[in-house]
């Protein structure tokens, strides 16, 4: 028979443990109380920062924590702000997220990316008529957008190889821009032939009559490959980032509010990734020994 005295003991210990679970659970929740964002530099800062401001505002509320944006002055410092633990997620291409993996020794997850970006594409664009294929790149002057970026630096390089052209050979000269925009700016202001740059951005400039189709067009069009996605360390505290993936895959363009922020992220919804979806981009990027 069990003595009242050793049952009211044994209640007290389950309380106890009970009490411990609640704490370390609400301490998993509350533990963290400033979410530290950025994004690569691939357009403008003032741009990036319109962008992720109503992101940043719907994040505080699902996360009942403060959201700040930093931005970082190239791609190679939101690589190592995440690593270095002085951010805790970050707007990557396909190809900072690799660095950012290597580098980290596999510890970066991608948890979830835009649609688009399971089939994302490069353009090449000119104002010389006498360019309309990959080819006729041959002796021109050509820029990229980042050396470290995907969509502006790494596929187009890796579209251009296929095609037998050797950048650091066949053409003339080379330059980085720096960034999509810039890339635009630098064909539209006839200071290169031609360049290549992130399909989203050329579209968005087109759609707000910032540059002129007509003038500044498209001659070539990539095949499709994985890109974007937001990242965060594999150190973050599960619960947070259950919360962080649930918050950008529960955005519904169906919303009014929501809607604004997908438009904002040129997207129509977030969806789950992984690792895995970006072995391609890290192969491409040893093959054009970009990656180490």
């Amino acid at each position: 028979m069990i003595r009242l005295s050793s049952l009211s003991n044994f209640r007290a210990l389950l309380a106890s443990a009970v009490a411990v679970v609640s704490l370390s659970v609400t301490g998993l929740v509350y533990a963290q109380q400033v979410l530290r964002v950025s994004a690569i530099p691939d357009e403008a800062p003032t741009e990036l920062q319109r962008k992720f401001k109503p992101l940043g505002a719907y994040l505080e509320k699902k996360l009942n924590m403060k959201v700040e944006f930093t931005p970082v002055t190239d791609y190679a410092a939101s690589v190592e702000g995440l690593i270095n633990n002085k951010l805790d997620m970050v707007w990557f291409g396909g190809f900072t997220f690799v660095q950012a993996n290597a580098r980290s020794g596999g510890k970066v997850i991608p948890i979830v990316q835009r649609e688009e970006d399971q089939k994302f594409k490069s353009v090449f664009v000119t104002t010389n008529k006498s360019i309309t294929k990959l080819e006729d790149l041959k002796g021109k002057n050509f820029t990229f957008g980042s050396e470290s970026s995907t969509s502006g630096h790494l596929m187009p390089r890796f579209y251009l190889l296929a095609a037998h052209i050797n950048p650091d050979v066949d053409m003339k000269r080379i330059a980085f821009s720096g960034a999509h925009d810039a890339t635009v700016a630098a064909v539209a202001g006839g200071k290169v032939d031609a360049g290549a740059l992130n399909i989203s951005v050329w579209e968005k400039l087109v759609s707000e009559g910032k540059v002129d189709p007509k003038v500044v067009r498209v001659f070539y069009t990539t095949p499709g490959y994985y890109d974007y996605n937001w990242s965060v360390r594999s150190d973050m505290n599960p619960v947070v980032r259950q919360k962080l993936t649930d918050a950008f895959l529960a955005l519904n363009k169906d919303n009014p509010q929501d809607k604004e922020i997908l438009d904002l992220q040129r997207t129509t919804r977030f969806v789950p990734t992984k690792a895995e979806n970006y072995t391609s981009i890290e192969a491409a990027a040893r093959n054009a020994g970009l990656l180490k």
